[in-house]
């Protein structure tokens, strides 16, 4: 039996596909923080937060975002990561990576999210600390 090997091959512009659109995922009434925030990871210059929240729905992408800084009551350092919603999950996952921290330093921290324009989703943590290797 002969079997004949079909390749599509698909024309890209400039090298580039377009991403794909995700469907808005209709706007949670209250975004409420689930679970954590707490440390995935702890390195000697950088840390990953995480948490999770129920699913904030409207703009298909958002933003996890970490205010810290070393005194508690100015955190006026800021990381911020990408991520793109699922309108099938009841929960979303936010993880944001803290780069070039000093070493054995106490860092003091807030997590809240946005929507791809800045909208804020309506959360925030208290002030957490973690203490670098």
């Amino acid at each position: 039996m002969n079997r004949a090997l079909v390749i599509l091959a698909i024309p890209v512009l400039g090298g580039a596909l377009a991403a794909q659109e995700s469907p808005t995922t209709p706007k949670t009434a209250q975004v409420r923080i689930i679970q954590g925030p707490q440390i995935e990871l702890s390195k000697e210059y950088l840390t990953i937060i995480n948490w999770t929240t129920n699913n904030p729905g409207g703009s298909p992408v958002h933003y996890g975002i970490v205010h810290y800084g070393t005194d508690p009551n100015s955190l006026i350092e800021t990381a911020k990561s990408p991520i793109r919603l699922n309108p099938d999950h009841s929960s979303t996952v936010f993880r944001v990576r803290l780069d070039r921290l000093k070493r054995q330093t106490t860092y003091y921290y807030t997590v809240d999210s946005t929507e791809a324009a800045g909208k804020r989703d309506g959360v925030k943590s208290s002030v957490n600390h973690f203490t670098t290797p």
